[in-house]
């Protein structure tokens, strides 16, 4: 089985698992921000911050006009408060700065490398976070490597330690973003509930025959 097989026979036993996902289009200045919380947190905690950040500040402008140290108290329950209070606000400020209003819609009428070379040319915002913009935003064809994923996708053997994540992972998928979206939240879920960092549970793993982990 050649890699592009194992992805299309991955795609299949996680769908089986874990059925199909309605995903809405989200906001692109929110998922941005959000992404940008989500960073060495957990889901719950990400999502517990942005609500203390708008109930705080209210609306974007606000939070873009507010000192980082009342930033990074609303935020606080994300952890690295500090650091992601003055990457939010740096973030905000260059948009306004650049476009004249704290709206990236421009980002889909560009060619996907250079919406991806815009973002990440914000300090904090990595492929990841530029990645999920695109594919959960927009609908473009890129697909954003996290940690889970980068572990479940060097178990299964298509990624190696040499390779970049990201490059691999996309070289491999086919261009089609409602499976990357569906294989992005399917992987992490399987991270998370089965293969763990340590003692993963291969035993209750639907892609296990086809892993380095679960055959040693």
């Amino acid at each position: 089985m050649n890699p592009k097989e194992k992805i299309d026979w991955i795609a299949e036993r996680l769908l089986d698992r874990y059925g199909e996902i309605e995903i809405a289009r989200s906001d692109p200045l929110v998922e941005l921000v959000t992404t940008i919380l989500s960073q060495n947190t957990n889901d719950t905690n990400r999502d517990r911050a942005y609500r203390s950040l708008m109930e705080r500040f209210k609306t974007f402008e606000g939070v873009k006009d507010a000192p980082t140290e009342e930033i990074a108290e609303a935020i606080k329950i994300g952890g690295l408060h500090n650091q992601k209070s003055m990457r939010i606000k740096n973030v905000l400020e260059r948009i306004m700065e650049e476009r004249k209003s704290l709206d990236i819609s421009f980002l889909a009428d560009l060619p996907l490398d250079r919406a991806m070379s815009w973002l990440l040319s914000f300090p904090g915002v990595g492929r990841k976070t530029a990645g999920i913009v695109m594919l959960f935003s927009f609908g473009k064809p890129y697909f954003p490597v996290d940690t889970h994923i980068k572990r479940v996708t060097r178990r299964l053997g298509l990624v190696e330690e040499k390779d970049d994540p990201h490059k691999r992972m996309n070289e491999l998928l086919p261009q089609d973003p409602d499976l990357m979206r569906r294989l992005h939240l399917q992987l992490i879920r399987l991270g998370r509930e089965v293969c763990h960092p340590r003692k993963p549970d291969c035993a209750n793993c639907p892609v296990s025959e086809h892993c380095t982990v679960a055959s040693t």
